[in-house]
């Protein structure tokens, strides 16, 4: 994710640990835990809890558990009135015994999303009330380096845009509550996307979803400087550019696919001089060398496909 402030970090605690949230989990909050599996390990696990009372045990919203034996699995669950529900279960394992990790666990409106060592690895749907939630406990064989609790906030010092879906001659920053965000959706970019320039789209990918494309483009004409088009059961990200009533050579390689159906992102578009730079939730994904060189002409981004879109912000 982008734009994170730190709100607090704990710094090496002593597993187990128990630890108090303080003003509990918000939306859009992102929990980073660094630390490093035990070499004899056969398990630890993260519990996001609801208090920390022992008789009667505290309720768990969210139970993350990594197991080694075998080929490892990691198991998901709620503890709730002191009885689990039932375990939701992943054969992904992307932590290793005796090796360092980074656990990344965003809060969203129905559910947890976790990415691990820079890739997604799960969700998990709510089934309590993340509001609740309070505490923080790790158990098990694992050291940890650190916990950090971040929030999205507005840029500081920068001249922060909401892209309506209409025409803006401002350069205010505006809020999004008002917003039209429906798809397709279409907004003139002031003072265009010049070098120098960067704009952050946020959003969710539909359960169902085959692909989705962002576009830069100048105003009155067909041409396309940028095509962002992930296509998600080919499972590649194609870049492209439209001119002169036809469409180049596509740029397809990526060492992983970044996207997964009903999966939170954020995509980060840098302008310099030669190229642009794209990152997904907060990992460099690729650079596209410019093939439309005028590049003071574009100021138009048009966004449609299988998503839900939330926010689109230029600065």
């Amino acid at each position: 994710m982008s734009e994170f402030s730190r709100q607090r970090t704990i710094l090496n605690p002593v597993v187990p640990y128990l630890g108090t949230i303080f003003g509990g989990l918000e939306l859009g909050q992102m929990v980073v835990i660094h630390g490093t599996v035990a070499p004899d390990a056969d398990r630890f696990q993260i519990d996001f809890q609801c208090g920390c009372s022992v008789q009667p045990r505290a309720d768990i919203a969210f139970h993350f558990n990594p197991r080694f034996k075998g080929s490892g699995h990691i198991v998901c669950n709620t503890l709730e009135n002191e009885r689990w529900g039932w375990e939701e279960r992943t054969n992904q394992m992307p932590l290793t015994k005796g090796k360092p990790f980074e656990v990344l666990i965003l809060v969203l409106p129905s559910k947890f999303q976790v990415s691990s060592n820079g890739k997604h690895l799960l969700f998990y749907k709510h089934r309590l009330d993340f509001r609740r939630i309070d505490t923080i406990g790790i158990h098990g064989k694992v050291m940890i380096e650190m916990i950090g609790f971040a929030s999205q906030t507005p840029l500081q010092g920068s001249q922060l845009i909401s892209l309506d879906a209409s025409p803006l001659n401002s350069n205010k920053a505006e809020s999004t509550e008002s917003m039209d965000f429906t798809l397709p959706y279409a907004a003139n970019i002031p003072g265009g996307f010049v070098p120098g320039r960067t704009m952050a789209i946020k959003g969710e990918i539909k359960r169902d979803a085959k692909r989705f494309a962002i576009d830069l483009r100048p105003t009155g004409s067909t041409d396309i400087a940028l095509h962002l088009n992930p296509r998600m059961k080919e499972k590649v990200f194609v870049r492209n550019t439209y001119l002169y009533e036809s469409w180049g050579e596509e740029e397809r390689c990526l060492s992983e696919f970044p996207f997964q159906q009903e999966m939170y992102f954020e995509i980060i578009i840098r302008c310099e001089a030669n190229h642009y730079k794209v990152a997904v939730n907060g990992i460099h994904q690729l650079e596209y060398k410019h093939r439309f060189k005028d590049l003071n002409k574009i100021n138009l981004v048009s966004i449609g496909g299988d998503i839900f879109l939330f926010d689109v912000r230029v600065w």
